[in-house]
């Protein structure tokens, strides 16, 4: 196995742990933790340090970088469709699961969403409920919403979210 290296990224929706090996992101994700304790970066967790920060500065739209998430082959078909959708941009559950052949398998896409550990960069946040709501973010709904309307504000776009079962502008 590859020596596995972390960087920390302190985001303005909380801090997020980088795993990366020399070739390879494995992980980006949320984590509870205000202090950062230990830091083993490489070159390439480091470029995705400074494209995360790029992103939520709004001066990035994609990471184009080498991703190796870790999963079976339904989970990486599924993420690999999350991918395409465009910055800015929202699919339902019931469209991704159309998307990759089979529109019975939206409970199984919805749980391979909550498995995705390479959040942000495969953007598991623009899948919405099909009634518009948002469902199921591992990182928290709240934080499902910012990026949503941070993204929204980027592209010049005004969306409704159904959140909670309210409408915020």
């Amino acid at each position: 196995m590859k020596e596995l290296f972390k960087n920390y990224y302190n985001s303005p929706i909380g801090l997020i742990e980088i795993a990366a090996t020399e070739t390879d992101i494995k992980e980006v994700s949320f984590i509870d933790s205000e202090f950062i304790i230990n830091t083993n970066s490489c070159n390439l967790a480091d470029e995705c340090y400074k494209r995360l920060d790029e992103y939520f500065k709004g001066e990035r739209r994609d990471f184009d970088l080498p991703l190796a998430p870790e999963g079976t082959e339904f989970q990486k078909k599924v993420w690999d469709e999350l991918l395409k959708i465009p910055f800015g941009e929202t699919l339902s559950y019931l469209n991704q699961a159309v998307n990759i052949g089979d529109k019975k398998a939206i409970r199984a896409v919805a749980n391979a969403n909550g498995q995705n550990k390479i959040s942000i960069i495969i953007p598991c946040h623009r899948v919405i409920g099909t009634d518009g709501s948002l469902t199921g973010y591992a990182g928290g709904l709240w934080r499902k919403k910012w990026l949503l309307e941070h993204e929204d504000n980027l592209v010049g776009k005004e969306k409704q979210l159904n959140f909670f079962g309210e409408d915020n502008a």
